[in-house]
């Protein structure tokens, strides 16, 4: 019993925050106050940090919350939301990552219309694992875990409020995490043989100490 009440409450930390992670449109405002009662009946530490980010979003307005999260996720690469983004970065070899990512999906039977939304959008993922196979979704959350403790060491670096989200959603990971670039780099394992620049190139990170941030365009899926 309590094992199905601990599955239960991860399932409820992934799908509050694939919720938090989006774009704050009035379609994610409006499924705030659910989120938060969700949580409520749900108890515990993760629960809480998601807690923290929901009540802010539904203090601000929309026109701020929306503003802030294109500021965050959309022009900073070092917060990309793109689980492949940290890994491969824009080379050719991506195209089959996110290939494999729809695979996985197809393979569970979820065939979803990403409405012009990359595969490895993380609140995607997110929402694949708390829906739809909770243990296809959490192999793929471990595979990129570097990607998850990266994005939550910059957002923390940032004081950003979605910070708590990340901590959330990498604290139902198992094992203690990084408290560095370095380790969370190391997370990742030897380099990939594949054709392009190798996995975690500091050219390829936009947040390695070596590599400054650059400006990416606004996405034009809102």
């Amino acid at each position: 019993m309590a094992r199905r009440a601990d599955d239960l409450r991860e399932r409820v930390v992934y799908a509050a925050a694939a919720v938090l992670l989006d774009y704050p449109d009035e379609r994610v405002r409006d499924r705030l106050p659910s989120v938060r009662a969700a949580l409520a009946e749900h108890p515990g530490p993760l629960p809480r940090l998601l807690e923290t980010t929901a009540a802010q979003l539904m203090a601000d307005d929309g026109e701020t919350s929306c503003a802030r999260y294109v500021e965050t996720f959309d022009l900073s690469r070092r917060h990309a939301l793109h689980l492949s983004y940290w890994t491969d970065g824009d080379t050719r070899r991506r195209g089959q990552t996110l290939a494999t990512f729809k695979q996985r999906y197809r393979d569970c039977g979820w065939v979803v219309n990403l409405g012009g939304e990359l595969p490895d959008f993380l609140p995607l993922v997110l929402e694949f694992t708390s829906r739809v196979d909770p243990a296809v979704g959490r192999s793929l959350l471990l595979e990129y875990r570097a990607s998850l403790e990266l994005l939550r060491l910059e957002l923390a670096a940032d004081s950003s409020i979605y910070s708590p989200v990340l901590e959330a959603v990498c604290g139902s990971l198992p094992g203690p995490s990084p408290t560095s670039r370095a380790e969370a780099m190391a997370l990742a394992g030897p380099p990939r043989e594949q054709v392009g620049l190798e996995a975690f190139d500091p050219k390829l990170l936009p947040l390695s100490e070596i590599s400054p941030p650059h400006p990416a365009p606004v996405k034009g899926t809102r």
